[in-house]
């Protein structure tokens, strides 16, 4: 195993402890709720607190790597992540807790996004998509078992032990590496553009914060939806800043550049379906269904098995249908197994949740891989840092926001309809959405990304 496989390895460990973590917690928010005699709003925060801070905190993270040095930052990123996580599960309070979940953010913010970097900016066109197979699997199977995991161990352990899982894997790769990754150079005198910044940062919490209020019922939507019409306001006047300022935060040079842009639109969609189904699939199961979570979470845990599955065979399908035959193929089979689990009953076959729950994780994980190995293919080595917090920045919202669609979305329509149906038309809506990269993707050239297969 050649050391960039190893060093791509080890930065995808530091991926899936992080999406882990950010989607694990998840399950144990009733147990915590006792345990800190708070309600389930009131403890929904340490979902919604950890994800606007990676969101706000991200944009630090390509002048930082850039200013101190990749393997300085991802290393500190790494201890802070590990001792947060300690800290959190022996938390005295809830203050405490949710104080350390905002540390630990920050960390996530920096250690995610600098690990890419790590791998990706100086890798040469023709082995992007090699090495991209190495880093997207955390994204595909961490959502997918966590469901499993977390139902597991808050049946038969305790909610500390959600936290406690990330100490040997977070020192466990430092060590590994301190000795593994070669220091890079840094640039002192790179400035900081602190006005894109906090500019940015207002933006990206504010449009999380009305995510996340408008899951808290229709009392909340109207102030939801004026907090996210003013984040994309702000949104505007960012991206107008980072535009025509002399050092900006970050270049939006790569946006001229088709196959970096496809991947943020049409990607971030695609991003929010990887983020929502699994975790409507997991509440449907439970609330409709009255299933236990562990019992739920074995069902979902077909959806690794199809990610895990294809990954062996993901390369050389996009290499034999190129990625615009490849994404088309996923949409296809992400769209079709959607409107299928709408149709799923208390009576429906075991073997047949099983398998569109499979078909759906073969269709994220090839879709993960080809806009993964197509975000680089036309992008200068150079521009690399700009291009991987811009696509950072966006793909977090987008995971962020994924949750909190469909959580609105199902609230919706549990006005109009009966909770089982609102939980139907809500896998029909993520089918749906499949339609706009669908369109999209259908009207790029047929050669596009041909760099990194030829």
């Amino acid at each position: 195993m050649s050391k960039e496989i190893k060093i791509a390895l080890l930065m995808a460990a530091s991926f899936f402890m992080e999406i882990l973590d950010g989607t694990i917690v998840i399950t144990a928010l009733p147990k915590m709720a006792q345990y800190f005699h708070t309600g389930s709003s009131t403890i929904a925060l340490l979902v919604s607190v950890y994800l606007i801070t990676v969101a706000i905190f991200i944009p630090l993270s390509g002048w930082m790597a850039n200013r101190f040095g990749k393997k300085k930052i991802w290393i500190i990123a790494v201890i802070i992540f590990t001792f947060s996580s300690l800290s959190n599960a022996f938390a005295p309070t809830f203050s405490f807790l949710l104080l350390m979940r905002i540390v630990q953010g920050i960390s996530g913010a920096l250690m995610t996004p600098t690990a890419r970097l790590i791998v990706l900016e100086k890798t040469p066109a023709s082995k992007l998509l090699k090495m991209v197979s190495y880093l997207i699997w955390p994204a595909l199977i961490a959502p997918a078992i966590a469901p499993v995991i977390g139902g597991f161990i808050v049946t038969y352990w305790s909610w500390q032990w959600i936290f406690l899982i990330n100490v040997p894997i977070g020192l466990i790769i430092v060590l590994i590496g301190i000795k593994l990754i070669d220091t890079d150079n840094v640039n002192k005198t790179a400035t900081f553009d602190f006005l894109g910044f906090i500019e940015l940062a207002v933006s990206s919490g504010i449009i999380l914060v009305g995510a996340e209020l408008a899951t808290h019922g229709k009392n909340y939507w109207f102030s939801a939806l004026g907090l996210i019409v003013l984040g994309v306001i702000l949104g505007f006047i960012v991206f107008k800043h980072l535009k025509k300022t002399a050092n900006p935060l970050f270049s939006l040079d790569a946006l001229k550049i088709t196959s970096f842009r496809i991947c943020l639109t049409s990607g971030s969609v695609l991003w929010i379906c990887v983020g929502a189904l699994p975790y409507i699939l997991t509440i449907f199961l439970q609330t409709v269904f009255h299933w236990s979570a562990v019992k739920a979470g074995t069902y979902v845990l077909f959806i690794f098995i199809g990610n895990v599955g294809i990954k062996p065979f993901t390369n050389a399908i996009i290499r034999k249908l190129g990625y615009r035959g490849a994404l088309l193929s996923s949409f296809g089979m992400v769209f079709i197994t959607s409107i299928a689990l709408s149709f799923i009953q208390t009576n429906t076959f075991p073997i047949w949740i099983m398998f569109l729950a499979l078909i759906s994780g073969v269709g994220r994980s090839l879709a993960l891989t080809a806009y993964s190995g197509l975000n680089f293919s036309e992008i200068d080595p150079q521009d690399r840092n700009s291009a991987n917090t811009l696509n950072s920045v966006v793909s977090t919202l987008a995971q962020g926001m994924g949750i909190s669609i469909i959580t609105a979305v199902v609230n919706l329509l549990q006005n109009f309809f009966s909770i089982t149906t609102a939980y139907e038309l809500g896998f029909i809506f993520l089918g749906l959405l499949m339609l706009f990269p669908a369109i999209e993707v259908l009207f790029l050239p047929k050669n596009i990304g041909h760099a990194t297969i030829d």
